[in-house]
């Protein structure tokens, strides 16, 4: 019964659309129910979808049975082909008494608690508790993930939150081979995976097909135009490199370590050692090793530019991801910093008043008008920070901390410390001691407090280096010794050319 279906399909689109409307004109009171609501459009929009290729299929009318049975119906007799469909519905419920009959009224309505079926229950198991219903990221097993990493240091999760999608130094130090291993490309692959999981649970009614598109067409030009970062294409200066050398030829040659040893006892006590043990696994995993031929250089470069492309395509989707989900990224680093100075008694207090429902959902409007208006949106024109209730701090406090004052520092990636406080304190952590190490600063920290621009740091650590020289040399050069010959020069400089039989 082709047009029996044409005209359920007609009705159902007709159905869904009206579904839509409804859902679209309520006001959710909360976050849970928008969520459930835009999950629930987001279905129907699907399921219209599908219904309209059916329809269209069944107006293409590919295999001609549309036509026939409107040939059928419109010519002979009627009530013969009418009485002969019905028979054949009999005999269908006949052989299937309990099939049940969908009834579209009731297929779209909005059910209420008391219904039978529960409210959002899909909402409750589709977000963690970290992530508060889309409000924030749950980054915890990334993190962990990514500290087990080779060569990467180790960082507290509110540095990882600002740096995830971060895949060049400074931030992120691991060398280019080492990104071509199974745990970094488990890594970024995880991490892609979870941002696209969480923007399709969070945000269901974008289109994340067009979205995920663009970053693919994205990421495919700056690779052509050879521009992703940290993945630029390798040329050699000089043409094809030949084989390492093996030294003069006098001592004993180490492959792995590419050192020459003129002692056997020394090359032997070497074998034994971290440092060629760890050059022997990298050597056989890159498949380098003396006793098989290497692979031709062309094979070997488009087989690892493949590679290449694999991790470079999941760093892109990283980072294209996060700057969508910046806000998301900004809520739940503030969202952590709170926790941190909370008890576990005041998580227990905002997570209950979070998962609080209205006893009655189905009141009148009229009567939780001013429930409505208490749990309404925060005044906040000042734009003060939160306290653990979720309310803005008093302003007293917020003056008395100086939390308005900005303070900028060069060092730490022109990172803005909000309050004299957090300013102060940030010299003894990990992120500005990493950026003094990046600018070859190694000692003597302290002596940098109060120092934020990098010019500043680099011309103090100067003038230290210059003067450490100046106080080794002077104090070298206090004893003077006089060879045979009557030469004067420093006593260390005498003893050195002594032990070499010079003198």
């Amino acid at each position: 019964m082709i047009l029996e279906d044409q005209r359920f399909i007609h009705e159902d689109l007709e159905r869904l659309e009206q579904a839509i409307a409804d859902r679209v004109a309520e006001d959710p009171r909360n976050i849970r129910d928008r969520l459930s609501r835009d999950h629930e459009i987001a279905h129907f929009l699907e399921r219209i979808e599908d219904q309209s290729k059916r329809l269209l299929d069944i107006y293409k009318d590919a295999d001609g049975l549309r036509e026939k049975e409107i040939q059928a119906l419109s010519t002979g007799d009627q009530f013969e082909e009418f009485y002969k469909q019905l028979d054949g519905i009999k005999d269908f419920h006949k052989r299937y008494p309990n099939e049940p009959v969908e009834n579209l009224e009731r297929a779209y309505k909005r059910r209420q608690p008391g219904e039978g079926e529960p409210v959002g229950m899909e909402i409750d198991t589709m977000f963690t508790g970290e992530e508060g219903y889309g409000r924030f990221l749950d980054l915890m097993a990334p993190h962990e993930q990514y500290l087990n990493l080779p060569g990467v240091k180790r960082i507290n999760y509110i540095q990882y939150l600002e740096s995830f999608d971060c895949f060049t130094p400074p931030h992120l130090h691991t060398k280019r081979n080492q990104k071509l291993s199974d745990k970094y490309f488990t890594y970024v692959g995880d991490l892609a995976s979870y941002l696209e999981g969480f923007i399709k649970r969070a945000k269901p009614l974008q289109d994340l097909d067009k979205l995920f598109g663009s970053f693919d067409e994205e990421f495919e030009k700056q690779w052509a135009a050879n521009a992703v970062p940290g993945w630029t294409e390798e040329k050699a200066e000089n043409g094809p490199q030949g084989p390492k050398t093996e030294g003069s030829g006098e001592g004993i040659w180490c492959a792995d370590c590419e050192k020459e040893f003129k002692n056997e006892n020394v090359y032997k006590n070497h074998l034994t050692g971290k440092k060629h043990i760890r050059a022997a696994e990298a050597r056989k995993a890159s498949g380098n090793s003396g006793d098989t031929p290497a692979p031709t250089a062309g094979v070997t470069s488009v087989a690892n530019r493949l590679k290449e492309r694999a991790v470079a395509e999941r760093e892109h989707r990283i980072r294209s991801l996060a700057q969508i989900l910046q806000p998301e990224r900004q809520a739940t680093r503030i969202n952590v910093e709170r926790k941190q100075g909370m008890t576990e008694r005041e998580r227990q207090m905002e997570l209950d008043a979070l998962l609080a429902e209205p006893e009655s959902v189905g009141m009148e409007r009229g009567e939780d008008e001013s429930d409505e208006e208490d749990e309404g949106r925060i005044y906040n024109p000042l734009k003060l920070p939160l306290a653990w209730d979720g309310k803005p701090i008093p302003f007293w406090l917020y003056k008395l901390h100086g939390l308005g004052v900005e303070y900028p520092c060069e060092i730490c990636g022109n990172y803005v410390y909000m309050g004299r406080r957090a300013f102060d304190k940030h010299f003894s952590e990990a992120l500005h001691i990493f950026g003094l190490k990046c600018l070859g600063i190694t000692s003597n920290t302290n002596l940098f407090r109060e120092i934020t621009k990098i010019d500043d740091a680099i011309r103090l650590w100067e003038k230290l280096e210059h003067d450490r020289k100046r106080e080794r040399e002077s104090r070298d050069n206090v004893v003077q010794m006089e060879d045979a010959e009557g030469n004067v020069m420093p006593e260390r400089i005498y003893l050195d050319l002594q032990k070499q039989g010079i003198l």
